[in-house]
């Protein structure tokens, strides 16, 4: 680690508006490229390594037709483990990864015995708890495979799973009939800011006293032929190929776009109340929650990350704090070169120059639809251990991009108490978050 860098000293929660609930986190999970446990997660976080591999074969393609042949694979994740045959035989593999993270986040926060079995009910009123879970493209493998069985063998051999097995709303579903939840039941699908909503919508409903409690989250498989062969026609991809570890390389001047990851994250959120009655384990706070649009363009920010800046601007109002409270960001950052250009202007035209930032996207690739959570579940650990994560690959900096992206090496901490995640989708919609470093 490098030497120990201290932070500016940040003031208690202020909240504008002290009627609503306090919202929390209470339990975490997550399946990613770099590693399906939280310990094995920050052990790879915060020694910067890679979990971007190369591509497996397709099966039936040349793959000397993909442009970019590099992604974040699970690795050494066993459905059968967890699920019963059928479910993996009917759902989509999505799916599969969004119901043992959240499983995962369920057992981390005490509300359930263990992760396997068919029926695993919460010990606390299931009325009052939700779900709110998000994919940013859905079963995709599902739906080549169903177009491939009627091309070979007739629309009356496509499974009557085919819909159910593949809709966004469908992990959620899952998720609400596994553990007997009966509070909202909801599905976010807003690109790469699909799971950074669904928290910021999941806090919203406790915080309205809609609920107690919600999971939230996002799960996406997208490196499928379709995903691959789609993304590398708008030359989103990196194309680094004979380097897959090098290949994410978010704000260095020689990137050449993100690397497609896949995974699932969730979270547990209680009212501070209902949390502190069970006697839970408080990780930390969800302290502001904001979005824009950027209405400029459906794929590229603008150039100034106005929209961005906005999202930013909304999250700390929300929580009731200035941009002098915050001591870390994790970056949307995805290794592209205008995304990462746009993102630091914003960054610097509300934080100024000292702000940490990171992007831990240069070790996962860009997990689409979970990124938001599976970097919102980042941040919380960073908060927890005053360690900051890398930005791995980070050899020649580019000179549009002038902050301090911790190059390399985690950064250790003291006295951040309040972080950012960032997300920032297609169509211009855009995310942030601002989390609480729990201390009683």
């Amino acid at each position: 680690m490098s030497q120990s860098q201290t932070a500016r000293p940040t003031k208690a929660p202020h909240h504008k508006r002290p009627d609503y609930e306090r919202v929390v986190i209470t339990g975490m999970g997550a399946i990613t490229p770099v590693g399906n446990d939280l310990d094995t997660i920050w052990t790879n976080l915060a020694s910067g390594t890679s979990g971007i591999t190369a591509l497996p074969e397709f099966a039936g393609f040349d793959m000397s037709e993909f442009r970019s042949r590099i992604v974040g694979l699970i690795k050494d994740f066993d459905a059968k483990e967890f699920l019963n045959p059928k479910e993996i035989r009917r759902f989509d593999e999505f799916m599969h990864y969004a119901q043992v993270a959240s499983a995962q986040a369920l057992f981390h926060a005490g509300l359930i015995d263990d992760i396997k079995g068919d029926s695993l009910p919460v010990n606390v009123d299931s009325e009052r708890f939700g779900v709110v879970m998000g994919s940013g493209i859905g079963g995709l493998n599902t739906i080549e495979n169903g177009r491939d069985v009627i091309r070979q063998s007739g629309a009356k051999k496509v499974s009557p799973f085919i819909i159910p097995g593949s809709i966004v709303n469908m992990p959620a579903g899952l998720i609400a009939i596994r553990h007997n939840l009966k509070g909202a039941n909801l599905a976010t699908a807003t690109a790469c800011t699909t799971s950074t909503h669904a928290i910021g919508l999941g806090a919203r409903l406790i915080a309205y006293g809609d609920l107690d409690a919600v999971l939230v989250g996002g799960s996406e498989k997208a490196s499928t032929p379709l995903g691959m062969a789609g993304f590398g026609a708008m030359h989103a991809l990196s194309t680094r190929n004979d380097e897959p570890t090098k290949a994410s390389r978010p704000f260095d001047k020689d990137r050449d776009g993100f690397v497609l990851g896949d995974g699932a994250g969730a979270m547990v959120l209680e009212s501070l109340a209902h949390a502190k009655a069970r006697g839970a384990t408080i990780l930390a706070e969800v302290v502001g929650f904001g979005m824009s649009d950027d209405a400029s363009h459906i794929t590229a920010p603008p150039t100034d990350g106005n929209g961005a800046r906005r999202a930013m601007a909304n999250a700390l109002m929300d929580g009731g704090i200035s941009p002098s409270d915050v001591g870390y960001i994790n970056a949307h950052g995805t290794s592209t070169p205008a995304g990462d250009v746009a993102e630091s202007c914003a960054i610097e035209s509300l934080f100024g120059k000292n702000i940490l930032v990171s992007s831990t996207k240069s070790m996962t690739g860009h997990l689409l639809g979970s990124a938001g959570v599976v970097e919102a579940i980042f941040t919380v650990l960073a908060l927890q251990n005053q360690l900051l994560p890398p930005t791995i690959n980070l050899d020649n900096p580019d000179p549009a991009c002038t902050l301090d992206y911790i190059p390399h090496t985690a950064r250790v901490v003291q006295n951040v108490n309040y972080a950012i995640s960032n997300s920032f989708g297609f169509g211009g919609t855009n995310g942030s978050l601002v989390f609480g470093r729990w201390q009683d």
